[in-house]
């Protein structure tokens, strides 16, 4: 069985097993360990501690010194697979269209489905297996990939087959989300009830039967689904066994996050604007908020109130929303930044939202999200830097040095 020892660094992210999600003032805490050594043995974290007990060299060695060790980043909200990028929306954007004005002329989640439409599913794997190889080098170590841009039976499925065969050949652990209701396609425009029991009735029985998805989704918002269709879906998913993440509360309140808690979802997505009646409803609830500051940044819009929900002690939660429209980039370091820059969250508390947090909103917070004896040994090692807070303040900087995946190190021309 394969050894790794790291030794001369500071381990950050130490845990104790029991230690699953972090919620309000505790997110404030990040556990290191300094003067530090760590051995990973087959896949996982043997054991760690001061280089006073450092063991002998064995197996391969590295020496960190001035290095931090942290655990992987856990990217809890994506859309890896899409057929092409959209920066002639970005364009349009800085021209002065809104958002809902470029899915209204056929832009947005309807232009990324007729691509997707053109595109085979082979060119669909390869172009998002590249895309994933460049997250895990950036640090990523566990990830949820969205279905979204097929809208129609033949354009889901074969999405949701492209995540399953990343899952095959990934080195990290991937969930799938079936988001179906991510916009109403052009076919439909006229017939919402049919769009919907075409999700429900027809695609939810194979995506099951062929084990395709791990959640269901739905992007509940003015002029895409309303909270009453988000609660068929998430009944619907809850009949088969799979729990909901839901997109809401974008660009308004509506409802979304009363029904979300209501069927017990994993987590509400986005929240940039949210009020005080649903803090309160979600300080009540086992419901993750979790927060994508990449999309607001990229839309120049609202960003979501991240003090106010830590301050109601909520086990707030960091994703890329990695998507070719909105949040055309999957690097969590940025997405770090981003929350201390802009939502004012401290440096720990960005970290701990974007690992710990970020595995405890796919349900892996027992195997990833912390350096903690028996877990998985998905870890990365930054360059030299004074102290934790380097990596929001340096921000256009690579932070990451080396990648350890299941215990083997990532070859370094690929970080």
């Amino acid at each position: 069985m394969t050894e790794l020892l790291i030794k001369n660094t500071t381990l950050v992210q130490v845990r104790e097993q029991n230690t699953t999600i972090l919620k309000g003032e505790t997110l404030r805490i990040l556990p290191k360990l300094e003067n530090a050594w760590i051995r990973c043995q087959g896949n996982q974290i043997l054991d760690f501690d001061t280089m006073e007990n450092c063991p002998p060299d064995q197996g391969h060695v590295i020496d960190a010194k001035g290095r931090y060790v942290f655990p992987s980043w856990c990217d809890s909200h994506t859309h890896l697979v899409f057929a092409a990028y959209r920066e002639q929306e970005f364009v349009q954007r800085i021209s002065g269209m809104s958002y809902a004005e470029i899915a209204a002329s056929g832009g947005g989640i309807l232009n990324s489905a007729r691509r997707l439409c053109a595109m085979s599913e082979d060119e669909l794997f390869q172009a998002a297996h590249q895309r994933l190889k460049q997250l895990i080098a950036s640090g990523t170590g566990a990830i949820e990939i969205k279905s979204g841009y097929g809208l129609s039976a033949e354009g889901e499925l074969k999405m949701l087959r492209v995540i399953k065969k990343l899952k095959a050949v990934s080195p990290i652990p991937i969930k799938a989300s079936f988001l179906g209701a991510h916009a109403l396609p052009a076919a439909y425009k006229e017939d919402r009830k049919g769009y919907m029991d075409l999700l429900i009735n027809e695609l939810l029985p194979k995506i099951v039967d062929e084990q395709l998805a791990d959640y269901v989704d739905i992007f509940c918002e003015k002029g895409f689904f309303s909270v009453a269709e988000a609660e068929r879906m998430m009944e619907a998913g809850n009949k088969y066994g799979l729990k909901a993440k839901i997109h809401t509360n974008q660009f308004n309140s509506m409802g979304g996050i009363e029904a979300a808690i209501a069927h017990e979802a994993i987590s509400v997505d986005h929240l940039e604007v949210v009020n005080k009646a649903e803090i309160s409803a979600l300080a009540n609830s086992n419901v993750i908020p979790t927060l994508l500051p990449s999309a607001p940044f990229f839309l120049q819009d609202h960003y979501p109130p991240a003090r106010q929900l830590i301050d109601a002690g909520l086990p707030v939660t960091l994703a890329s929303d990695f998507n070719p429209g909105t949040s055309p980039s999957g690097k969590m370091a940025f997405v770090v930044a981003l929350a201390c820059i802009k939502l004012k969250m401290l440096p720990s508390e960005a970290i701990n939202a974007a690992t710990l947090n970020g595995a405890a909103a796919m349900e892996l917070e027992n195997d990833y999200g912390s350096i903690t004896k028996g877990k998985k040994a998905n870890l990365f090692i930054t360059k030299p830097m004074p102290s934790i807070a380097y990596i929001p303040y340096g921000f256009t900087e690579k932070i990451v040095e080396q990648v350890i995946i299941n215990g083997q190190l990532l070859a370094k021309e690929l970080v």
